[in-house]
């Protein structure tokens, strides 16, 4: 008879708690913003591209390729050229935190080119202190990338490039974690990059362009045993454009260009409980099982190859938040006898995946092997932009044979 009840006992609560359903509600669905390690990837390191508003995988080689589309290189019409630049952040706020960039190309041959970079993003001087009157500890993260491209013609009009890049970051502070260290990853490029013939229109003669660049392909970033990681930007580049050749002096290039992150987007969380009573609402004494459930979308902590793939399908929304994604960029450039230069751009990103939208001006002057660029960020969003006002400077120096690509 105790064996029968308690059978009976059992099945009774087996049947009270199947009758339970568990619930997810979920937290706030604001702006799911896509976040990323390494940040200052993404920033234009040089003027020419920043004045046409961050565009570079599509225009006419120059020696900052490296960062946009390395395979460019194999249109360069120098066969050789270095290129540095200086861009203050938060110029506005203080005068220590800059992005300083250094570029050199070598065009191997006809078909081939090889170049390196290097890419240095300061965070300026911190004081750390537990008390007003203690002496400060001065600290200076920083972040850093090298990187080394080839680049080959597999035709007359296309090439593709490789690009091999070594990225650290060293932002630990030193009360803080003591396991910390600088985080560090490899990272890889493919790009491709086409240039037609000039054709002749009624009026004016004309130039076909367009390019690719998957860029930062590479693993996590960590700082610690205990930390979470942090994905690469690994972005998706397209774009195209066309040169307006009015005549031997004058020629307009205009460009169009789209980005999207290939990283996980954050899912919708919320909390998941046991709703006793059935009515969708965490009441008091119901039983908690995560604070931090998914409630839609798919897990984003998963490897980088595999968030790659991910990243075009597990917006919680669907294909409308997939699209929101994607940045556009429209840019002018004109040159008048190939020594002056003048760039507008325009910048869109969606406001709830970063609300950056910003005009850009930009101009440049070549002097027999030399190019000095500048260019201003204007920003158009209520998220004030951290190059709002800033001017940022471009010098190239270009020697050796030149080729006959135009």
């Amino acid at each position: 008879m105790k064996k029968i009840f308690l059978f009976a006992l059992l099945g009774l609560i087996a049947y009270n708690v199947s009758a339970q359903e568990v619930v997810i509600i979920p937290n706030s669905d604001d702006s799911r913003a896509i976040t990323t390690g390494v940040p200052f990837m993404l920033i234009a390191a040089d003027a020419r591209s920043a004045g046409l508003a961050d565009i570079g995988v599509t225009t006419s080689a120059d020696a900052f390729s490296q960062q946009w589309n390395a395979s460019k290189y194999a249109f360069a019409v120098s066969k050789q050229g270095i290129g540095i630049t200086y861009t203050p952040y938060l110029s506005s706020l203080v005068s220590d935190i800059f992005l300083g960039n250094v570029t050199y190309y070598n065009r191997l041959n006809e078909r081939s080119a090889l170049a390196f970079g290097f890419r240095y993003f300061s965070n300026g001087e911190i004081e750390l202190r537990e008390t007003i009157d203690q002496e400060p500890l001065i600290v200076k993260p920083n972040e850093l990338a090298f990187d080394v491209s080839y680049s080959l013609r597999l035709d007359e009009r296309f090439s593709m490039g490789i690009t091999g890049r070594y990225i650290r970051s060293d932002l630990k502070l030193q009360t803080a974690n003591e396991d910390a260290t600088a985080a560090s990853s490899f990272a890889v490029d493919i790009s491709g990059y086409y240039q037609s013939e000039e054709v002749a229109y009624d009026s004016f003669d004309g130039r076909w362009r367009g390019g690719f660049n998957i860029s930062n392909i590479g693993p996590k970033l960590k700082y610690d045993e205990v930390g979470s990681e942090s994905s690469l930007p690994t972005n998706l580049a397209l774009g195209g454009g066309f040169d307006f050749i009015l005549d031997e002096y004058n020629k307009i290039g205009v460009s169009i260009e789209f980005n999207k992150l290939l990283v996980p987007t954050p899912p919708i969380r919320g909390t998941e409980f046991v709703d006793d009573n059935g009515n969708g609402e965490l009441d008091d004494g119901e039983v908690v099982i995560d604070n931090n459930a998914i409630y839609k979308g798919k897990d984003p902590d998963v490897n980088f190859f595999k968030g790659m793939t991910q990243s075009f399908t597990d917006a919680p929304n669907g294909f409308s938040e997939e699209l929101n994604e994607v940045t556009w960029a429209l840019g002018a450039e004109y040159w008048f006898r190939d020594v002056f230069a003048f760039r507008a751009g325009y910048f869109n990103e969606h406001p709830d995946k970063g609300a950056r939208q910003f005009m850009s001006l930009g101009a440049g002057f070549k002097y027999t092997t030399i190019n000095i660029d500048i260019s201003y960020l204007i920003s158009t969003s209520s998220v004030v932009s951290p190059l709002e006002g800033t001017l940022r400077f471009g010098l190239t120096f270009s020697f050796g044979d030149e080729y006959d690509e135009y």
